[in-house]
């Protein structure tokens, strides 16, 4: 199952004439899902390849100027071209205010349902292969952390093993697949009973962070992580300002990635003062060797993980 990336920009506070705001579309299983929409937003997401009619929920992290005022562009698009299926929008307290006042802003009277929802900590979106997990973090600001959660697979379906215990093909069939031990004729079938568990897969992690002091209050949510996206606007000379700012150095993203057991590193959100990102790299690297600096318009894929019986 594909699950890709998309950065449409790495920047923070105002875009630069090689960089644009930082936002991320989140690709999986024909879905598309928006975290943060800066200025120039629309733009980015068209040249990344990713169609605006089909970003099917917007993640705000926080309100800050750099991190929502692409909304009502994109809200103004969607409607001029006749959108016709539900956008969900994700934001902290107040969600709903902001977007009805985007919507004014750009003068429009949506023909498509927009739900806004307001973020708490704990899974905030379910779907059938996958969760979305909300955290707060620490910006001076309501603001929160995501993590993308793909259910593990326990094992593969032995079809045979099945229809020999007597279970009728259909529902019974599906709920096994999916974990749950079901009832038949006052006995009880496990699982494990149907399922190759050598060719169970441990579902992939996302965990992104955009905008925060650096804490260690949000390791549970990041901990183990196949790919972990964190801000970084300063580097470690500069950690006096970057507390003052409630922001995170390069140094002190790579510490919480090796202490939270993440797979690799991605750092984002980078100041406009520094044009060369090799620094940033070679500072997190000092503690966490599998950190990289995001680029513009990069996609990354995240392999799945190998088979084996889940733990």
């Amino acid at each position: 199952m594909e699950l890709k990336l998309s950065f449409l920009g790495t920047g923070c506070s105002a875009p630069t004439k090689s960089r644009a705001l930082t936002g991320i579309v989140l690709s999986f299983l024909g879905k598309n899902y928006l975290f943060d929409c800066p200025e120039g937003a629309q733009k980015r997401a068209l040249k990344a390849g990713v169609s605006l009619m089909k970003i099917d929920a917007i993640f705000f992290s926080h309100f800050h100027a750099d991190h929502f005022l692409g909304l009502p562009g994109l809200l103004a698009t969607m409607n001029m071209f006749e959108r016709d299926t539900e956008l969900k929008i994700f934001g902290p307290r107040g969600v709903k205010e902001m977007v009805g006042k985007a919507l004014d802003i750009a003068f429009v009277n949506p023909c498509y349902k927009i739900e806004c929802i307001e973020l708490k900590k704990g899974t905030v979106l379910e779907e059938k292969d996958f969760s979305i997990e909300a955290f707060p973090l620490q910006h001076g600001t309501p603001c929160f952390g995501f993590a993308f959660n793909e259910n593990d697979k326990l094992g593969e379906f032995d079809r045979k093993k099945a229809i020999d215990l007597g279970i009728p093909v259909g529902p019974l069939f599906a709920k096994l697949q999916e974990g749950d031990a079901v009832k038949l004729k006052g006995k009880t079938i496990k699982p494990e009973q149907v399922l190759d568990l050598e060719k169970g897969r441990k579902g992939r992690k996302v965990a992104i962070v955009l905008d925060t002091l650096p804490s260690e209050k949000y390791l549970a949510q990041i901990k183990g992580a196949d790919l972990l996206v964190h801000e970084s606007v300063f580097l470690d000379s500069e950690k006096e300002r970057a507390k003052e700012t409630f922001h995170s150095t390069a140094l002190q993203a790579a510490a919480l990635a090796k202490k939270a057991g993440v797979k690799k590193l991605v750092l984002t959100h980078f100041s406009n003062r520094r044009m060369d990102l090799r620094e940033v790299e070679e500072e997190a690297r000092k503690e966490f060797r599998e950190s990289f600096a995001s680029q513009e318009l990069m996609e990354l894929d995240v392999p799945r993980n190998p088979l084996g019986v889940v733990k």
